[in-house]
């Protein structure tokens, strides 16, 4: 019976976007006078509300220019918008903001297919010791974290000091390749007061209790105990799984004018980082054994904080700063 009632649906839902919807957009454009891509258009102001209606547009149109302009080459972009606006008989001089907007709309879909291929290709490439610059990364990463601690040697416990969990950091990376290195090495860069502020708070011990006067003072060393790099590539792994399954393109969308690199993504890494040690103090977990729970609860935070189109996750990352990392 269940199986029956999802065929009705899915055989309504057909229906629906196949027939009535365009029935409903062919209805509208001669009421207006205007494509449904004008209306996205002129009724939504740059960010991820118009971009996300501009890309459901496109992947449901009926012309085949249009679905393939999804996946087109960022130096196509222009060219495709020319083509567009002449298969739907706009008039460029007329409506020269048409334009404008599609194309900026445009590279931000075809710059998230592009982010999305660069981070799966950093995460597929394994961390290999006998590479000089992987090797490079590793041991930067360490000066960063203990500037005043030498480290004795490539294989080594003191590695756990900074949140692994052998003696060879290499071990740790199977998962997330060169992705898991190249995260925590900007976070420690770029955000280094943080950094090394979280990896001291997660050295100290765990206690279960605070009072009121430590809580608002968040007093570090009765509240966190796990271990900095693996928490690292966990989130790694986190900010990936958002990235893959789309919900990033609201961040994304809201914060990049036009494509997003892998800066953009570093970034998001960085603030999910901070957001998850508050959230581990705030859940107060017993021991580390709880950290799934505690990171499938905050990945689901995450979810439900990225459904707002209105959503940036970094608001310390503004807008303007990422556009000149565009330019």
């Amino acid at each position: 019976m269940k199986h029956f009632l999802r065929v009705v649906t899915q055989f309504f839902v057909f229906l629906y976007c196949k027939c009535l919807w365009r029935g409903l957009k062919f209805v509208t454009r001669k009421f207006t006078g205007r494509c449904e891509l004008q209306r996205i258009c002129y009724s939504n102001k740059p960010g991820a509300r118009r971009t996300l209606k501009i890309e459901s547009s496109l992947r449901y149109s009926k012309y085949e220019l249009l679905r393939s302009a999804l996946s087109v080459h960022p130096d196509q972009v222009e060219k495709t918008i020319d083509d567009i606006m002449a298969l739907k008989k706009i008039n460029p001089d007329t409506n020269p903001q048409l334009g404008v907007s599609l194309q900026a709309s445009l590279l931000q879909i075809v710059g998230y297919r592009s982010l999305m291929a660069e981070v799966e290709k950093l995460r597929r490439e394994p961390y290999d010791s006998e590479n000089t610059e992987h090797e490079s990364m590793l041991m930067k990463l360490w000066k960063e974290l203990r500037p005043d601690t030498p480290l004795t040697g490539r294989i080594s416990k003191q590695w756990c000091e900074i949140g692994f969990q052998g003696n060879d950091p290499k071990t740790d990376f199977r998962g997330m390749g060169l992705l898991g290195l190249q995260n925590l090495l900007y976070f420690a860069e770029h955000d280094r007061t943080a950094a090394l502020q979280m990896l001291q708070d997660s050295l100290q011990p765990k206690h279960n209790e605070l009072n009121q006067p430590d809580w608002e003072q968040k007093v570090p060393d009765k509240a966190i105990g796990y271990s900095f790099a693996i928490v690292g590539i966990n989130i790694t792994d986190l900010a990936y799984s958002l990235l893959v399954s789309g919900a990033l393109k609201t961040h994304l969308y809201n914060v990049a004018p036009e494509m997003a690199g892998l800066q953009h993504f570093q970034q998001i890494f960085c603030y999910l980082m901070q957001e998850f040690q508050r959230f581990w103090i705030e859940e107060d977990p017993s021991d580390i054994m709880e950290f799934n729970r505690v990171r499938s609860k905050f990945h689901r935070r995450i979810l439900r904080q990225l459904k707002n189109p209105d959503m940036a996750l970094c608001p310390h990352f503004s807008a303007s700063d990422l556009h000149l990392v565009n330019l």
